[in-house]
């Protein structure tokens, strides 16, 4: 029986696609019995993240049909129906205009849409017939059984998502990629409500895959479909992994994906840093992931919305956490101040001390929800972690929150702290790189950052021997194994310092400006690009300028007894972690963002929360940190100070994090 068509109707705009249904039709009589009803529809001409997308102006599409869309030379055919599945044509309109240009997102999602500049030069006889051939090529390919899963004519991948195949019409070639359904989907997916119940977390067992790691398996082994994600077409998280080939350093990669918020079209960055390409590619997919997970609920559903006066002690208090000053809301009288008797949208999370659900305020779990009525404060991806269990997720978590805590508490009270010598590692890896950073310039230190907890916080600098342009950068890192605190903090700074110079010229003025007024300091980059300014080395002589240091430790001396990381189960790792920062008073709110794309891979993404620790914020009015109690009392209370910090002790410079 041959297919059935189904046409795309509303004015001049589809004419084309009401010819190429009529030619498709005509090419697939006497096709093979049993292939599905084709539905063909335009690309790029309404906005398909608005309320109700093209369903709202179109006839409804059939669940059972196959979505053919066309866009100037190319028919995008898929993905291909199958009752019960996520994917569908919503998904692959939602993703397709994810990654289009700026200049076209502009036009269809906030100047109504677009339309025909003349008819469609690619109806030609030929076009449908090959568009045709492919449809009856992947029916036949469906019904050959496992061994037709691969070569040209495959009709699904051996993976968790849908393929969807593109024709070029003009050279006549053929590719296809998965399809990462939208979590978000109006048409085929079913948000999760966000319970107390469903907050509950299952923490089992995570056996290593080799000592030392904290890892149940090598990243290598998650069986990642990196064209899924990054792909011009439709990429879940954008266009394609750029290759940083300049970098003497490490093998670096980066993507970005963007994503609206009212007039802003906000660029997200990803990246990974390591030995090899390869490895970096998965690295920064999987963090580009995290980030998209991390940024707001996806296929999830709130369920309360309520003021902090009603839920009572339970609810995580914004209070401790940090908000801004009354003179920032002042100056910003957009951003409404947190006040406990408003009610706002709350998530749960999990208590990792109690074992009990507490409610957490949206903006504290996610940090690009739209909108700003409810967003007192901008989060980060702080605390924000992946793994491929759900102990490495909340382990990882966990150690950036800590991390981040003892650097801004170092920086802001101006904290003299001990080096480590790294020629006392024991990794080879790890002094070649500092080696190699000297023959760039750098003199790469190291110091050790424990203030409140035991567990090992490596703060590394990158400093110009000469104290010229591109003068400094930073990084840190945290790990219950020592060895690993360091490279995480060396990773960092490798490859940011050999930019860091290029990147200052580009931008000289700028940052000179900034440096001047940190009022103009507002954005993530500006905080470590500030410093390549010579002059703000200043700010940093506590640290690198002290006037008889002790001697060097080494990296094995930051060891902690109580766990260090060479155990057999990442689980028992996490309960040590957890039970160093409740005893010191505090507890830990863990928030499962996992997206429904990452836990079709067996993936897991989580915001790990510790109220009262210092938060990291970006831009010079919106440092939570420095006004916080936590700041004023924590180097007494770890005895490196005889009192208390007042105003004037704070650091005046910016913090470099980067």
């Amino acid at each position: 029986m041959t297919a059935d068509l189904r046409e795309a109707a509303g004015g001049p705009r589809h004419e084309a696609c009401r010819l190429f249904a009529r030619d498709l039709r005509a090419a697939l009589a006497g096709s093979a019995p049993g292939l599905p009803e084709v539905a063909v529809a335009a690309l790029g001409v309404r906005d398909a993240f608005a309320p109700g997308g093209p369903q709202g102006v179109e006839p409804p599409v059939p669940d059972t049909a196959l979505p053919v869309h066309l866009y100037g030379r190319q028919a995008l055919v898929g993905p291909w129906p199958v009752p019960g599945r996520t994917g569908c044509g919503t998904c692959l309109r939602r993703r397709w205009q994810a990654v289009r240009s700026v200049g076209l997102r502009e036009g269809v999602e906030l100047r109504g849409g677009t339309r025909e500049a003349g008819a469609w030069p690619y109806r030609v006889p030929f076009a449908a017939q090959a568009v045709a051939a492919l449809i009856a090529r992947i029916g036949a390919a469906r019904d050959d059984g496992p061994g037709a899963r691969s070569g040209a004519g495959q009709a699904e991948r051996t993976g968790p998502f849908p393929d969807v195949w593109l024709v070029d019409l003009e050279d006549l070639t053929v590719r296809h990629h998965p399809l990462v359904p939208e979590p978000d989907c109006p048409r085929c997916a079913v948000p999760e409500p966000m319970t107390a119940a469903a907050a509950a977390l299952d923490i089992g067992p995570a056996p290593k895959h080799r000592p030392g790691t904290a890892r149940v398996r090598p990243v290598e082994a998650y069986g990642l479909p990196v064209d899924a994600f990054a792909n011009p077409h439709w990429g879940a998280v954008g266009p394609s992994v750029v290759c940083d080939v300049t970098s003497p350093t490490t093998a670096a990669t980066v993507g970005c994906f963007s994503s609206r918020s009212g007039e802003y079209l906000r660029e997200t960055f990803w990246g990974g840093h390591a030995a090899s390409y390869r490895a970096s590619t998965l690295i920064g997919v999987l963090e580009g992931m995290e980030r998209f997970a991390g940024m707001r609920a996806r296929g999830r559903a709130l369920t309360l919305t309520a003021p902090l006066s009603e839920l009572g002690p339970a609810a995580v208090d914004p209070r401790e956490t940090g908000l801004y000053t009354e003179a920032f809301h002042r100056s910003q009288p957009w951003v409404p101040p947190f006040t406990p008797d408003r009610p706002i949208p709350w998530v749960w999370g999990w208590s990792l001390r109690d074992g009990v659900p507490r409610p957490v305020p949206e903006v504290l779990a996610y940090y690009h929800k739209p909108g700003i009525e409810h967003r007192f404060v901008q989060e980060s991806s702080n605390g924000c972690a992946s793994g491929g269990s759900l102990a490495e997720a909340l382990l990882g978590g966990l150690m950036e929150v800590l991390e981040r805590d003892a650097f801004l508490l170092a920086w802001h009270g101006m904290q003299p702290l001990p080096e480590i010598d790294p020629a006392s590692s024991t990794d080879p890896r790890t002094r070649v790189m500092v080696e190699r950073l000297a023959l760039y310039g750098y003199r790469a230190r190291f110091f050790d950052t424990r203030i409140t907890f035991p567990v090992p916080v490596v703060t590394a600098v990158a400093e110009r021997h000469d104290g010229g342009p591109g003068r400094m950068c930073f990084g840190a890192g945290a790990s219950l194994d020592p060895e690993a605190a360091l490279a995480a903090a060396l990773c960092e700074i490798a490859t940011d310092s050999v930019q860091l110079l290029q990147r200052f010229r580009r931008g000289e003025a700028g940052y000179r400006a900034m440096a001047e007024d940190f009022g103009r300091i507002t954005s993530l980059h500006d905080h470590p690009l500030v410093y390549a300014v010579p002059e703000m080395g200043r700010h940093a002589d506590f640290l690198l300028r002290r006037p008889s240091p002790p001697e060097p430790l080494g990296v094995g001396d930051l060891r902690w007894s109580r766990a260090d990381g060479s155990g057999p189960d990442v689980r028992e790792d996490l309960r040590a972690a957890v039970e160093a920062v409740t005893a010191a008073g505090f507890d830990v709110v863990a928030v499962d963002q996992t997206a429904p794309e990452q836990r079709a891979l067996g993936l897991h993404t989580v915001k790990v929360l510790v109220p009262g620790l210092l938060p990291l914020d970006f831009g010079w009015t919106r440092q939570r940190a420095r006004h916080m109690p936590r700041m004023r009392t924590a180097l007494r209370e770890a005895g490196l100070r005889p009192d208390d910090l007042a105003e004037g002790d704070l650091n005046p410079g910016p913090h470099p994090f980067p």
